[in-house]
């Protein structure tokens, strides 16, 4: 059962380890998903932290995911980044997996960067494409507010007419416009994982209006926006999910196309940062 007040001391005990090593104020935080941190190498590194030595931070059991907060400069900005994230099929709770979003919204991070791996369902995407994220479905099958609410970050209900930044949304398209770097735009649905979708899911899926399937994200950009942060989400199409023509799909294959994708991904998440 969530208790506010351990949760409370957690996130103030966590805040008290990394806020005196941090070299300047963090503006942006990023968090990059499988096969995708990539982005940390065009980061001016000052710190690295491990997760298993930063206090109540849960640590990444997922191939691919190297487990490292990443402080230093982007585009001329200071920066936070997650390389690798935490999921539910990881035995998680909703709560820890969404830990590192309260303490970048106390250390004074407003804006959030985040991207995915993901199957696309819509039939004019293509395996390699990136999605703009401007709405989700959470079937996830719970909520990280769920429980006694954190006042100081939020409010007990929080609007999600907007989870995904119009004026960030515009911004990436700019950017992806001017270096000729085609995106899609379209929902996101995350679903509980860890075994993929079956054909009779994939269809149910797109029936409720959903472009693109993964099993993360949701959780962290409902907590961005209970704390007011700004949030830009990007999902690197990395298998086709088509019920009709369904292959099946393996994890080093996702991580292969994640990683061909990874370029046109990070030139718009570092010149987003640089026009913030």
């Amino acid at each position: 059962m969530f208790d506010r007040e351990t949760y409370r001391k957690q996130i103030a005990e966590t805040y008290d380890y990394i806020a005196p090593k941090l070299p300047a104020k963090p503006e942006v935080g990023i968090i990059l998903g499988t096969g995708l941190g990539g982005l940390a190498k065009e980061i001016d590194v000052q710190l690295e932290l491990p997760y298993q030595e930063i206090p109540n931070f849960p640590v990444s059991t997922v191939e691919s995911h190297a487990g490292k907060l990443i402080i230093g400069t982007l585009g001329g900005k200071n920066v936070m980044a997650m390389q690798g994230r935490f999921h539910y099929y990881e035995g998680y709770s909703m709560t820890q997996i969404t830990f590192p979003l309260r303490i970048m919204k106390k250390l004074g991070i407003n804006v959030l960067l985040i991207s995915n791996a993901g199957g696309g369902m819509n039939p004019l995407f293509r395996k390699g494409d990136l999605m703009l994220i401007d709405d989700h479905i959470n079937l996830l099958g719970t909520n990280p507010l769920i429980g006694q609410n954190l006042d100081e970050f939020g409010p007990r209900f929080p609007d999600m007419s907007e989870p995904y930044s119009k004026r960030l949304i515009a911004l990436a398209e700019d950017i992806a416009l001017e270096n000729k770097i085609k995106v899609q735009k379209g929902v996101f649905v995350a679903m509980p994982g860890p075994s993929l979708e079956t054909r009779a899911e994939y269809r149910f899926l797109r029936a409720t209006g959903a472009d693109v399937v993964g099993m993360s994200t949701v959780p962290e950009v409902i907590v961005a926006v209970h704390q007011g942060m700004e949030v830009l989400g990007i999902s690197v199409i990395t298998d086709e999910c088509f019920p009709e023509a369904l292959q099946p799909v393996n994890v080093e294959e996702i991580i292969r196309v994640a990683a061909q994708t990874e370029p046109k991904l990070t030139l718009i998440m570092r010149e987003v940062v640089k026009r913030l």
